[in-house]
């Protein structure tokens, strides 16, 4: 999931957080209420915003969720840019990006 840090604040890209269905399947739909059960913000078409506080309690359920096996690796894992410093509480469940994200991402995270 692409994010970006704001501190205190955790942003989650909107397109990369779980979608909720009606008819989803169970873990899934799991997963949407979790997330957002912990979030500060979580509204349609916006980041999600995570605060500092949670950051401990989200990376165990990134970690709970990703060792189900129902989740891959681009649903579970917070993706920073290259040049972004991961803070220790997210390490375990954080990579960098590949490539620096494009201008339409980054306008959408901001």
């Amino acid at each position: 999931m692409r994010c970006h840090l704001d501190p205190p604040i955790l942003l989650i890209h909107q397109d990369d957080v779980p979608p909720y269905k009606k008819t989803g399947p169970v873990v899934r739909n799991s997963y949407f209420w979790a997330l957002k059960s912990i979030a500060d913000t979580a509204r349609f078409d916006q980041p999600w915003e995570f605060d500092q506080s949670v950051w401990v309690a989200l990376c165990r359920m990134l970690t709970s969720f990703a060792l189900s096996g129902y989740l891959g690796d681009r649903e579970t894992l917070l993706e920073f840019p290259p040049d972004a410093q991961i803070p220790d509480e997210l390490r375990p469940m954080s990579t960098w990006a590949a490539e620096p994200m494009d201008d339409e991402s980054s306008l959408a995270l901001d």
